[in-house]
């Protein structure tokens, strides 16, 4: 697991240097940088910051030559086949000079070229110059667990695998783009392939590109496929359920390959749960587990974290060393440091609790296991039932629908703190989608600022900037590329594409590298996921009201019943809270009237009417506020301060 950056024809070896060093904590076990000219006077250059997983010892250094230095790669992941792999090229006459899964990537593509990425199972970004053909090659896993980052302007080009490296290179801008502004005030975060800064970019999930000459392409080389709706899938149940249970144990064996110490999340939910008790069944020593809570005052009325009393009993029945992490962060003080290493404003509190957990886990354990995916695979999420639940919704008459319900619906008050917090939340969503064609109900789901509500958020410029701007755009292309599929696949698949990638596995990598922990995602195992999309019918993935039923099923005999029948709760943080007492004077700082009005982004009275409401319990509007709190930070932190962006901060 590493931190990779490059350039051609764009800065000199002191910005090389820059963009390698603001990335220390992505590799603090090493680093290099390499440089280079072509024959046609172009200048190249690689970085690297290497944490060391396989092969600990100098021969792993990167950036990485061939045997003729006609190939260099730097490299950010873990290849899980990269032994079989490595078998296969020795017979073929390559020689190796170290046990990395590295060396293996460089020599495939030596043997293969740019189509070598598809034979590769687990987590990357990878960048290779061949100066055989004069051209830089860059690709991104399949899931896009590991980002990868690009900037091209006309004859020069940059990659990292964070944006703070690209601002280390001179001329880089600085300017918000408005349309991703409108995103991700829409989903509280960027889709790829772009970010909210002009001009840098996102290589997508199972993509690989080409930069030669001042010429970008992109290819993708793999993506998630489902049958068709009237598809007859050929495995029984039982089948099935035998199948799936030894994929996953393959999936989980082969991710704990590893030269340090391999942990794993552990919160009453039934994935994390699955990979902790398929650990313990493959291993001798005894797992380490990390689960991590805040005290109950910080989560009254919340649907936020897994019990911990749960997860505590599963670890002691399954014999692993855990560690229940209690925490009471500074959050005004935590906050700035999670903004600087996420890079762009994600408006979630999950990210502070992932920092926080492997932040603790960092002394015992370098590589984490993770349960992200497991809800993308096998329809965990609630808002899947939800789209079911809409379905019966719309059978009541219109009039009475959008006269009566609706309306009373969206006047509760936001109940902040008392156990029916969390339904009023979700009542207030199906009275806004409920009524809704299907595609437009499950998006509206994923929005927390509809189109109304930032026309009135909007300053008077950045209305006439995004007039016709469709934030949905992308997402609706994604249901275009799935649409003979049964619509609970379409819905897992795009939030694979969208909310997983651009989300979960964004926070993930960034937070986890910020304490400069690997974390290791087995549900995303390519051939786990697509054994799963393809022979799994949608019946088995939710079942009437039973959401992963299949999996469960997969895995009785292996968790106990109160794992498999808990209920769902979220990777979160209590963000009501924090907002009510702890970064209250922060955010009156932040987001007052004339800090504001100086943006030119929002109009002051309407972000001022938020926060009053917010603080009454009028409404709930902590993700909406927590959105323009992070936003405003993330800009102190990267269009104001340099110095910031460098580092210092």
């Amino acid at each position: 697991m590493c931190g990779i950056a490059g350039a051609v024809n764009w800065g000199g070896a002191a910005d090389l240097e820059n963009m390698n060093r603001v990335q220390v904590h992505r590799g603090p076990d090493d680093g290099g940088t390499w440089r280079g000219r072509t024959p046609g006077g172009e200048e190249v250059g690689l970085a690297n910051r290497r944490l060391a997983i396989q092969d600990l010892t100098p021969a792993g250094h990167m950036p990485m030559p061939n045997e003729d230095e006609s190939i260099w790669i730097t490299y950010n992941g873990e290849i899980y086949n990269f032994p079989d792999l490595r078998k296969e090229l020795i017979s073929k006459g390559h020689v190796f000079r170290s046990g990395t899964d590295t060396e293996v990537a460089l020599h495939l593509y030596e043997e293969e070229g740019p189509g070598f990425v598809g034979r590769l199972e687990g987590m990357f970004a990878i960048a290779i110059w061949d100066a055989r053909e004069g051209s830089l090659y860059l690709a991104r896993d399949p899931f896009g667990v590991k980002p990868l980052y690009y900037i091209h302007r006309g004859g020069s080009f940059a990659f990292a695998s964070e944006i703070k490296a690209l601002l280390q290179l001179p001329g880089v801008p600085r300017e918000v783009d408005p349309e991703a502004l409108n995103q991700y005030l829409t989903f509280l975060w960027v889709p790829d392939p772009k970010t909210i800064l002009k001009d840098i970019y996102k290589i997508p999930a199972g993509y690989y590109a080409i930069y030669r000459r001042g010429e970008f392409r992109l290819e993708q080389y793999w993506d998630l496929d489902f049958h068709p709706a009237d598809h007859r899938y050929e495995l029984s149940e039982d089948e099935l359920i035998d199948q799936i249970r030894e994929r996953f144990r393959e999936a989980v064996r082969s991710n704990l390959i590893s030269d340090v110490p391999v942990g794993a999340f552990l919160s009453s939910g039934i994935d994390s749960g699955a990979i902790v008790a398929t650990m313990s069944g493959l291993n001798s020593a005894a797992v380490n587990s990390y689960t991590i809570s805040f005290p109950s005052r910080h989560t009254r009325g919340e649907v936020t974290l897994d019990d911990t009393r749960l997860a505590g009993r599963l670890a002691e029945k399954l014999g692993c060393r855990h560690n229940n992490i209690v925490v009471e962060p500074d959050v005004a003080d935590l906050l700035p440091k999670i903004v600087w290493h996420m890079d762009e404003p994600i408006a979630d509190g999950a990210p502070i609790t992932a920092y926080l957990v492997c932040r603790e886990a960092k002394p015992t354990s370098t590589v984490l296991l993770s349960g992200i995916g497991g809800d993308e695979l096998f329809a965990g999420y609630r808002k899947y039932l939800g789209h079911y639940m809409a379905q019966g919704y719309r059978k009541i008459p219109p009039a009475l629908r959008r006269g009566l319900i609706e309306p009373l619906l969206q006047a509760l008050p936001a109940m902040r703190g008392t156990p029916v917090k969390g339904f009023v939340r979700l009542a207030k969503k199906m009275a806004r989608s409920g009524s809704l064609p299907p595609e437009e109900r499950f998006l509206m789901d994923s929005t927390y600022f509809t189109e109304g509500q930032k026309a009135s958020l909007w300053s008077g410029e950045m209305k006439e900037r995004l007039e016709g701007e469709n934030p949905w755009r992308r997402h609706m292309g994604y249901y275009e590329r799935v649409s003979g599929a049964d619509f609970l696949n379409q819905m897992l698949y795009l939030d694979t594409k969208a909310f997983m990638a651009s989300l979960n596995l964004t926070y993930n990598d960034k937070m986890s590298m910020a304490s400069s922990v690997e974390v290791r995602v087995p549900f995303l195992n390519k051939g786990f996921a697509e054994f799963i999309a393809r022979s799994v019918p949608p019946s088995l993935k939710l079942n009437g009201r039973k959401t992963k039923y299949i999996f469960k099923k997969a895995m009785e005999g292996i968790l106990p019943e109160e794992i498999l029948g808990a209920p769902k709760a979220g990777f979160a943080a209590p963000l009501d809270h924090w907002l009510a007492h702890d970064l209250a004077p922060m955010t009156d700082d932040l987001l007052s009237g004339d800090r504001i009005r100086r943006r030119g982004h929002f109009d002051p009275k309407f972000v001022q009417r938020l926060i009053g409401e917010h603080r009454s319990g009028r409404q709930d509007w902590s993700f909406q506020i927590w959105a323009l709190l992070t936003f405003e930070l993330w800009q102190q932190a990267f269009v104001d301060s340099p110095a910031a962006a460098a580092g210092v901060g």
